[in-house]
């Protein structure tokens, strides 16, 4: 393993990522047979097969894959090193990789684009994902700061709290509980109500909410998109429970109304989130400082939108 090279890692982790050695190649700027003499090389190295045929596509083994996150923590301890050696240099440089869940798309990037002005030195890349896809990206040190609602409990992080994130339920102007305060939550029973898919974090707090309330709303179509949910509430297909910080341009030009009902907003919060094992390069120390102390006011102002 001592003599392996980084190109040759660098093949078999863009092969993983990718599932194809032309999509390999594609990522890496090099030619598909230089990507597969690389592999090739590097399974000679480590007398093991490290990629197998799947259907239709390429699949690292278990040994690909080892190699694979031995490839992203090397790279992580090489981004780190060059983010160092700057610092040392007096130079605000380096890179940040922000993963953020879906929901905090609606206001990450205006907070993060204030942060580049502030910081013209530092690059930020940015991914949206689901939680899944996000935590993944942190175990694997590919993403070195998360935005997210619920950090994990399965691995060592540290969480920085950014601010809070209310959760409430909106329906189609016109609707019968639009404009009545502090509605009792049985009304809901009555209503059909669509939800995100099970296991999303917004799934999971309507039904908290709901258990805790002792109520039973009928579920409606299950919806994977918020922006989707939101139109099909406008189109008068259920009611919906919703991060507030989704729906604020709609609240705000009549295209939703939110319904007072009591017991919400449920409100949870808001974190920057990064593995306890990598030490914090300055690029990132300052980005987290700029969440911690500023993020919060970049959120929509839905929370405290009034019903209706």
């Amino acid at each position: 393993m001592l003599n392996i090279t980084l190109r040759q890692l660098r093949a078999v982790a863009a092969l993983g990522r990718h599932g194809s050695v032309t999509r390999a190649a594609g990522d890496l700027h090099v030619s598909p047979p230089a990507v597969t003499l690389q592999i090739k090389a590097a399974e000679d190295q480590l007398g093991v097969p490290l990629a197998e045929r799947s259907t239709g596509s390429m699949a690292l083994t278990a040994a690909g894959r080892l190699v694979a996150e031995a490839a992203a923590r090397i790279e992580a301890v090489l981004r780190e090193t060059e983010a160092g050696i700057a610092a040392l240099s007096g130079a605000e440089r380096g890179a940040v990789h922000v993963g953020i869940i879906s929901t905090a798309k609606y206001y990450a990037p205006r907070a993060l684009a204030a942060f580049a002005a502030a910081h013209p030195g530092i690059e930020l890349r940015l991914t949206v994902g689901n939680r899944d896809e996000i935590i993944t990206g942190l175990a694997q040190h590919d993403v070195d700061l998360a935005i997210m609602g619920r950090p994990p409990t399965d691995m060592k992080v540290i969480a920085d709290l950014i601010g809070d994130h209310p959760h409430v339920v909106i329906a189609p102007p016109g609707h019968r509980l639009a404009g009545r305060r502090d509605v009792p939550p049985e009304e809901l029973n009555a209503e059909v109500m669509l939800t995100r898919e099970a296991g999303s974090g917004t799934r999971r707090l309507m039904e908290a909410y709901a258990a805790a309330a002792g109520i039973a709303p009928r579920l409606g179509m299950q919806i994977s998109s918020n922006e989707t949910i939101k139109q099909a509430v406008m189109a008068g297909l259920g009611i919906a429970f919703l991060s507030a910080h989704t729906i604020d341009a709609e609240l705000r030009d009549g295209r939703l109304t939110r319904l007072d009902i009591r017991g919400t907003p449920v409100i949870r919060q808001w974190f920057a989130v990064h593995l306890a094992e990598r030490t914090m390069m300055p690029a990132s120390a300052a980005l987290l400082g700029f969440l911690r102390e500023a993020g919060a006011a970049f959120m929509p102002g839905a929370a405290t939108a009034n019903a209706g």
